[in-house]
C-alpha cells in the first residue's frame, strides 16, 4: 500500500504544469462556491436587517387578527401587564408600544390616506430606524405633541414641506366618530420603502390614544432581541408565553413570510449551484487522470507484466485522484479565503436595488462560515474519488499486451 501511495504521489508531481493547472481550475471552482455561499449569507442577513430594523421590528405582540384588519378596537389584552413583564425579559434588547390606525391627512393642496402610528419617541429609537431616516427636520421631541412625521412621497402628494400644517382625521374606537386635530410637520423621512414613504405617518402615542379614544391601550408592541437568531426561532418559549389571552406574539419569520420563502429559495439555489460546480470538478479530475494514464501507458503495461494485480492498478488511480484533490482543495481554500475576506472588508455595492419590496440601502458584505472550510472541501474530495472510478476501472482492465500496443 505504501508503495502504491508513493507511486501515485510521484505520478501527480511528474507533470507539475498539468497538476498546477488542474489544481487551479478545481481551486477556482471551490473559491467561487465559497464566495457564492458567503454572498448568500451576507444577503440574507442584510435583507433581514433591512426588513426588521427599519420599522417592522424583529418581533411583535398584538391582539389576534389585528394585523389582518387593523381594527382600532383590537388592542392588546392586558398590555400594561405585558409591558411590565417585558421589562424583565433577558432575551430582549428593547421594546416599544405603538398604536396603529387608518387616517386621513389633508393640506391646502391635497389629501392622502395613511397608516398612522402613535409612538414613544424615546423607546422607538431603540427598535426602529425612523429617527435615522429623517431627511429634513427632526424626530419627534418629547414636548412636541402636535408634531407629525410624514414620508417623502406623502410630502410630494400633499405638496407640504417642513413646518407646514396638516389636518389629521381618524375614527375613534367603539363609536366610530371622527376626530380631527391640526399638526405641524416636524420631519420628513425617507426609508427607501415605497409603502412606508408614501403611506405612513407618526405622532406621539399619547396624542394618538387621545384621538382614537384608547385610554392607555396599545395595538402592538415591537420587539428587538439581543440575538437575531432568537427572533427567527419559532420554537422559542418566548412566543408561547406571550401568545395567550387572545394575543399573539410573532417573530419576523411569521411577520414577513415572503422573506422566509426567499431564504428557502436561496437554499435550493445553493444546492443547484453546488451540484453544477461539483460536476465541473468531476470532469476536470477525470480529464486530468485520463491524460496522465494515457501518458504512462507503457509504465502501466510493465506493471501489469510484472504481476501487479488489477486492484492495485485501480488503487494507484484512486490515490492520484485523492492527491490531486488535496492539492486543489488547499489552493481553493486559500483563494476562497482571500476573495471572501477582501469583499467582506470592502463590500459589494447593490444599493438602490429593490427586492421583495425591500430596497437595499447598505453595501453587501459576504461572510465566511465554517461549512465553507469543511463541508464544501469534503464534497470536492468525494466527487473527485467518484470521478476516478471510470479511469480506475479502465486501468484495472488493462492487459500488458493492450498497454504495450497503445504506447507504441
Amino acid at each position: 500500500m505504501k508503495i502504491l501511495l508513493k507511486l501515485a504521489w510521484r505520478n501527480v508531481l511528474r507533470n507539475k504544469r498539468r497538476t498546477f493547472l488542474s489544481g487551479t481550475a478545481v481551486g477556482i471552482t471551490l473559491a467561487s462556491l465559497m464566495l457564492i455561499d458567503g454572498l448568500y449569507i451576507g444577503m440574507i442577513k442584510g435583507m433581514i436587517s433591512t426588513a426588521t430594523d427599519t420599522f417592522l421590528g424583529q418581533g411583535q405582540i398584538h391582539a389576534k387578527g389585528f394585523s389582518d384588519t387593523l381594527e382600532v378596537e383590537k388592542t392588546i389584552n392586558g398590555s400594561e401587564d405585558i409591558l411590565a413583564s417585558l421589562d424583565k425579559e433577558a432575551l430582549l434588547k428593547a421594546y416599544a408600544p405603538r398604536t396603529a390606525s387608518f387616517a386621513m391627512l389633508s393640506s391646502p393642496a391635497g389629501v392622502t390616506s395613511v397608516l398612522l402610528y402613535g409612538i414613544e419617541p424615546g423607546k422607538e429609537k431603540d427598535v426602529s430606524m425612523i429617527d435615522e431616516a429623517i431627511r429634513d427636520g427632526e424626530f419627534l421631541q418629547p414636548e412636541g405633541e402636535r408634531q407629525i412625521l410624514i414620508g417623502s412621497k406623502a410630502s410630494e402628494t400633499l405638496e407640504a414641506g417642513l413646518g407646514d400644517r396638516l389636518v389629521l382625521t381618524v375614527a375613534q374606537a367603539g363609536t366610530g366618530e371622527l376626530s380631527q386635530e391640526m399638526f405641524r410637520i416636524s420631519g420628513i423621512y425617507h426609508m427607501g420603502i415605497r409603502e412606508a414613504d408614501s403611506g405612513m405617518a407618526f405622532i406621539h402615542i399619547s396624542k394618538a390614544r387621545q384621538l382614537l379614544a384608547l385610554g392607555s391601550e396599545a395595538h402592538e408592541i415591537v420587539l428587538k432581541f439581543k440575538d437575531l437568531d432568537n427572533a427567527g426561532n419559532r420554537t422559542l418559549s418566548f412566543w408561547s408565553k406571550y401568545s395567550g389571552n387572545n394575543n399573539e406574539a410573532l417573530g419576523w419569520r411569521d411577520l414577513i413570510p415572503q422573506l422566509d420563502g426567499i431564504i428557502e429559495m436561496t437554499k435550493i439555489s445553493t444546492i443547484i449551484t453546488s451540484t453544477l460546480v461539483f460536476c465541473i470538478v468531476a470532469v476536470i479530475i477525470m480529464n486530468a487522470l485520463f491524460m496522465s494514464l494515457y501518458e504512462r501507458m507503457f509504465e502501466f503495461g510493465v506493471l501489469r507484466a510484472v504481476g501487479t494485480r488489477p486492484m492495485s492498478m485501480a488503487l494507484i488511480i484512486f490515490f492520484e485522484a485523492a492527491s490531486l484533490s488535496a492539492i486543489s482543495i488547499i489552493m481553493g481554500l486559500l483563494m476562497g479565503f482571500g476573495v471572501v475576506t477582501f469583499f467582506s472588508w470592502y463590500g459589494i455595492d447593490y444599493r438602490g436595488i429593490e427586492f421583495a419590496g425591500v430596497t437595499v440601502n447598505e453595501l453587501l458584505y459576504p461572510e465566511l462560515a465554517l461549512k465553507q472550510f469543511t463541508f464544501y472541501p469534503l464534497l470536492i474530495f468525494i466527487f473527485s474519488i467518484v470521478a476516478a472510478i471510470y479511469p480506475a476501472v479502465f486501468a484495472a482492465k488493462m492487459t500488458p499486451a493492450k498497454a504495450m500496443q497503445r504506447s507504441m
